[in-house]
């Protein structure tokens, strides 16, 4: 899909039907014919499209001189919902399980427009597009690449709160119940901070760059700007850091916590197993042909073993086997 926007006098960024130069061009999920658009009619390089439609593709930037074209590729988070189907009372039922992770966004910065260049939808072009992000202008093209990435810096500390929140309400869970959905749900939101981590990195290596203003033209009225962004950024990755290392934290302990409570089952099961034996080996004895058993009377092999049963029990019971 492909759609155009432009800043008018007053300020504000309206949809257009045709490019013109000074305006941004947003290009979600573009199909081929989309893409040949971007290319032939717009003048992307097409390694700079197939770029930001790769998934696997890490934050970074590049400047070709020949055609005086800079890609912008910045690592922006997403979450999906997935319905996880569960049984209770009888019936069949759908809970709503969160998964985070992080995408490539692509932006071209060519002469007359601006381009941005994603493989899925999603919500920071949307607030971009609606007119959520006060102080846009399509012409000044630096400046919209920094309010598109302070953004998405934000949209990192807003996702990382909500899993910070998931991940206490389901550490409440496992204290009353340890079910393995629980430990499931924590080992995604562990693998989620490690997505999160890993693209935050690459992002202030590309914040650096940027700054550097080697390949980005940067203005004096968006030194604060870029600013915010990189301590967005930073604010981001140490928040990572703290989330990521509670979490496994919280991991361990809770599998220091099964260990240990097998460990006790194992414990109960041995002395019951030990103690049971004891008439067995009572029994054994008298059951064998053999002459000259003291008192060879039914009632006195099931004394010994009662006694003996009682006795082993008090033992075990004495070393504190029983707690």
């Amino acid at each position: 899909m492909l759609e155009f926007y432009k800043t008018d006098e007053s300020g504000i960024t309206q949809k257009i039907d045709l490019p013109q130069p000074g305006c941004w061009i947003s290009a979600v999920a573009p199909t081929h014919e989309e893409r040949n658009f971007l290319i032939e009619k717009i003048g992307v390089l097409p390694e700079f499209v197939k770029s930001s439609l790769d998934e696997e593709e890490s934050s970074h930037i590049d400047y070709d001189d020949d055609v005086d074209q800079t890609l912008i590729i910045f690592d922006y988070p997403n979450v999906n919902e997935t319905a996880d189907p569960i049984n209770g009372g009888g019936k069949e039922k759908k809970e709503l399980t969160l998964q985070y992770m992080t995408l490539p966004l692509g932006v071209v910065i060519l002469k007359g427009y601006i381009v941005t260049i994603s493989l899925y939808e999603n919500s920071n072009v949307n607030d971009l597009a609606s007119g959520r992000i006060k102080g846009v202008d399509t012409k000044l093209k630096t400046r919209f690449l920094l309010l598109l990435l302070l953004r998405i810096s934000q949209r990192y500390l807003i996702y990382l709160r909500q899993i910070d929140r998931l991940s206490s309400r389901t550490e409440r869970k496992l204290y009353q119940t340890p079910d393995n959905k629980e430990l499931i749900d924590m080992l995604g939101l562990e693998k989620s901070l490690v997505y999160f981590s890993t693209s935050l990195k690459s992002d202030e290596l590309t914040l650096s760059k940027i700054m550097r203003g080697r390949q980005i033209k940067l203005y004096e009225d968006d030194e604060d700007l870029l600013e915010d962004v990189m301590i967005e950024i930073k604010q981001a990755i140490e928040m990572c850091s703290i989330y990521s290392g509670i979490l496994s934290s919280t991991m361990d302990t809770f599998a220091n916590v099964i260990s240990n409570n097998l460990n006790f089952i194992m414990q109960i099961l041995t002395v019951i197993t030990i103690v049971m034996a004891i008439p067995n080996i009572i029994f054994g004895f008298y059951g064998m042909n053999v002459s000259d058993l003291l008192l060879p009377f039914a009632w006195f092999p099931l004394l010994i073993a009662v006694v003996a049963c009682i006795v082993a029990t008090l033992i075990f019971k004495k070393k504190d086997m029983f707690r």
